[in-house]
């Protein structure tokens, strides 16, 4: 595989590595240590699964998945899934654009509210009047970013056989906070955004190749392209998930201080702990992973409304062929900005995003698994054998650890 043919699993991983993930995992490594580090290790195979069937349907059928839910089940259950989509996905922004806006006050000085509309503004700009070719290649070499965590790791002391133990050899207490945040990893790091996101990329990308839905041969000829960019994409967003875990487990957690809210908070509580170094790799990671998800989250929000009405779309479209479409990006993008407005709580906005997303998740799979399994709608490429499996086996571990966090609470 070469390094061009990394596409939409790729940037769709390395989305989901956002603001609102960064301190999910950051929460996760200074609260509990080591201890769950085996969540990102279980969920690379079961996301890359997930992913894989969404860009499957993408693939084969050349619509995205709401167009395929509207064709296929009742509108209430369309109206149903795209409603909790925008719900998660706005609060999701919202979280991220507050969350570069203080990192790069932590960094420059200044003020997080003007910075976060000013990258607000370049997001949605980006996206309106950049051609899809060129804003496909700005995003992908965006995910260099995240490798600044990678770096942190190896800027700080790490105990490796505590890590290995928490990697690989699960710890579970069955109470109400360490449930909260199982579910809050699998929430931000398999979530719907990316099943949207994804299916309408593949989709994107056979339209620049004008593919048709008809072509056997280049159909399979993508779907294994894209096996193996989703494959590696997943992977690379597990990998960068771990590091953060590990980074804060290794430095935080150690120190003492484990109530870490936000990204921000976590870069700032690195810098006397881990050097000016550490600090500073933390917080333009934030910012370049916000740069990169923010568009994916508005992007999707938007793919999604307008397959549901059946709206001209695609970011190959230009301002005046799709209104509705770039519409919806910009009321995405800059509704999360106006929530920093409503004195809400950045804190638990960030926790509560990500677990929402992990409660979503669960009808909306479970549609995406009868819709790829319908012969009727995916032909040939209708799903069997493992990665059908590996599909229901993800929907599966999502609805019991909601299921357990519900329970929790009673």
């Amino acid at each position: 595989m070469r390094l061009r043919d990394l596409g939409p699993g790729l940037i769709t991983g390395a989305a989901d590595d956002d603001p609102s993930g960064i301190a999910t995992y950051s929460q996760a490594g200074a609260r509990f240590g080591y201890s769950l580090l085996w969540t990102t290790v279980l969920t690379w195979p079961l996301m890359a699964g997930i992913q894989l069937i969404s860009a499957r349907i993408g693939c084969a059928t050349g619509r995205g998945l709401t167009a395929n839910i509207r064709n296929n089940f009742p509108r209430p259950v369309l109206l149903a899934v795209v409603l909790l989509l925008v719900l998660a996905n706005g609060f999701n922004i919202a979280a991220d654009i507050a969350a570069m806006g203080e990192a790069l006050r932590l960094v420059l000085g200044g003020s997080a509210v003007v910075y976060s509309l000013t990258f607000s503004m370049a997001c949605l700009l980006l996206q309106v009047f950049m051609r899809y070719q060129s804003y496909v290649r700005y995003l992908k070499w965006l995910t260099l970013a995240l490798l600044s965590y990678a770096v942190v790791v190896f800027t700080i002391n790490v105990p490796w056989a505590e890590m290995l133990r928490g990697a690989f050899l699960p710890q579970l207490h069955m109470d109400r906070a360490m449930l909260q945040m199982i579910v809050a990893v699998l929430g931000t790091t398999i979530s719907p955004y990316l099943f949207f996101w994804q299916a309408a990329q593949e989709m994107e990308d056979a339209r620049v190749r004008s593919d048709s839905p008809d072509d056997l041969a280049a159909a399979r000829l993508q779907l294994r392209r894209t096996k193996w960019d989703t494959i590696v994409g997943m992977g690379f967003s597990n990998l960068i998930a771990f590091f953060i875990m590990l980074s804060t487990a290794a430095t935080l957690h150690a120190s003492g201080l484990h109530d870490i809210q936000t990204s921000a908070q976590a870069a700032e509580a690195l810098r006397p702990i881990g050097g000016e170094l550490t600090f500073l790799l933390f917080s333009c990671g934030i910012i370049g992973t916000g740069l990169l998800a923010v568009p994916v989250l508005a992007g999707s929000a938007a793919y999604a409304v307008a397959e549901c009405f059946d709206w001209p779309y695609g970011l190959d479209l230009k301002l005046h062929q799709a209104r509705g479409f770039y519409g919806i990006v910009a009321l995405a993008t800059l509704g999360g900005v106006l929530l920093q407005f409503l004195h809400s709580d950045p804190i638990q906005q960030l926790f509560w995003s990500a677990v929402l997303n992990g409660l979503v998740a669960v009808p909306i799979m479970v549609v995406m698994m009868q819709l790829a399994s319908r012969s009727a709608v995916m032909g040939p490429f209708a799903l069997r054998g493992p990665l059908q499996l590996v599909g229901w086996l993800a929907t599966a571990v999502m609805g019991l650890a909601a299921a357990g966090m519900i329970v929790s609470f009673f």
